[in-house]
């Protein structure tokens, strides 16, 4: 999922699955392969050959050069031939009159369906100006080609929420929990921070990797408690025989813990930013503290063990600000910050402005359409610069400049939470009964 150029139409023979879109002009994913997209790729071919038709496919698939095809056509060998489509569904019949169509191709071993020697594959992609809500396609294209390797998706459906011990009602899909831990690089001997934890499913992605995992949420009973002491985060480790976190630690983003001076110790933080569709953020303080009603107060020894903090709301810019600052403060140079931003995708609006900060380079960003309303883009920056109190001064300053002209539609009055409840517009012709029953609906996927 790495973005670099808009990918040339004549490489999807690295056939993948689609999960995400780029935005932008410069930031696209880039169909290469490399160690940290494995879970989008579905395999990787030998390209024999292509065309916009049958006819050109068979004349390119004929002056392939004779010494790269004959080694995998022998009788001594077994074969299958798979027939794949991008953008439309073909029917089993239309598929076997596609391999009919290849008798051109000397095969003279042996079909094996179930574990053949060599695998080959048939691809076509369709022509029309939309594909089921993926990219449209420029023009129809066919491939033929031998498979070289495929990716191991197996570990999906080991992971699947629906079989998960712990979990809540913002946990990560593993799926892209997968792939923002690919984002982020995680590897053996990394070690990966996610200040908003909840149950653990990014952490959990990131441990199947290797990497050494540590936590925070603002809430002591999702990371003290769970729901038991066999049903938590440290279970969810448990379930799939993962190392478990170095640290589970109650903490707000919103006033981090860590001593003054500790600086550059994580090779990665990725998270999921609340931002108040499914769950608001949240940070430290209550109303009466934050009015100055009360002043700071300590609680008693004997009441720590089951006190729970007084809480306020947490505005997205503002948290996206200080995990910004966390970030330049604690990642090592070249490590990687890996979250979710939300963007409006109404007509009026046109969000190709994101978070900045001094210290960090955005490489990636790819977009997750989760209704008609609005998406989110899964950010992906490496630290390029040190950080100190001249880079934290231009980085409020940025971050002003961005509330002031690209975050407003956060604000109070025209916030996500609105607009994606908001009913569809609904004109009544003086109905009082209608206009009560006009209830905001939620209108796409919960996140």
């Amino acid at each position: 999922m790495a973005a670099t150029s808009t990918p040339s139409p004549r490489l999807p023979f690295l056939f993948r699955r689609l999960a995400f879109r780029g935005r932008g002009r410069e930031r696209r994913q880039s169909n290469f392969v490399n160690p940290f997209v494995g879970i989008l790729v579905k395999g990787i071919y030998e390209l024999w050959g292509e065309g916009g038709s049958y006819e050109e496919l068979e004349e390119a698939v004929k002056s392939y050069p004779d010494e790269r095809k004959l080694p995998y056509l022998g009788s001594e060998s077994t074969f299958k031939i798979t027939v794949d489509s991008f953008g439309k569904v073909m029917s089993l019949l239309e598929q076997n009159e596609r391999i009919r169509g290849l008798s051109y191709i000397p095969f003279k071993g042996r079909v094996n369906l179930k574990n053949p020697d060599h695998n080959f594959w048939l691809m076509e992609t369709d022509d029309t100006a939309t594909n089921n809500g993926l990219p449209p396609v420029a023009q129809r294209r066919i491939f033929f080609g031998r498979e070289v390797g495929g990716a191991d998706r197996k570990l999906l459906p080991t992971y699947q929420l629906k079989s998960r011990n712990y979990l809540g009602p913002t946990a990560m899909d593993a799926e892209m929990a997968f792939l923002m831990a690919n984002q982020a690089q995680a590897a053996p001997g990394k070690l990966v921070y996610d200040p908003f934890v909840g149950t653990g499913s990014i952490l959990v992605s990131a441990a199947h990797f290797g990497a050494m995992t540590m936590g925070a949420d603002i809430d002591i009973r999702v990371v003290r408690d769970g729901r038991g002491p066999d049903c938590n985060v440290w279970s969810n480790f448990k379930q799939y025989g993962l190392p478990m976190p170095i640290a589970l630690l109650r903490a707000d983003n919103n006033l981090p813990p860590w001593r003054p001076g500790l600086k550059e110790v994580f090779d990665a933080i990725i998270c999921d930013p609340p931002y108040g569709v499914r769950a608001g953020g949240r940070k430290s303080g209550g109303r009466k503290l934050l009015k100055g009603v009360i002043g700071p107060y300590t609680v008693p020894d004997d009441k720590r063990a089951d006190h729970i903090p007084s809480t306020a709301p947490y505005s997205l810019a503002e948290c996206v600000h200080d995990l910004l600052d966390l970030a330049a403060r604690m990642l090592v140079i070249g490590g990687r910050l890996v979250f979710f931003y939300p963007v409006s995708r109404e007509e009026d609006s046109c969000e190709d402005h994101f978070p900045e900060h001094p210290c960090f380079e955005l490489v990636a960003t790819s977009e997750q359409i989760l209704s008609s309303r609005y998406s989110r883009v899964l950010l992906t920056m490496v630290k390029t610069s040190s950080y100190t109190e001249e880079l934290a001064l231009a980085a409020w300053m940025k971050h002003l400049e961005f509330k002031e002209n690209h975050s407003k539609w956060l604000e109070e009055g025209n916030n996500l939470h609105s607009s994606v409840f908001s009913p569809a517009d609904v004109h009544h012709s003086g109905d009082s009964k209608l206009s009560k029953e006009s209830k905001p609906k939620y209108r796409g996927k919960y996140v």
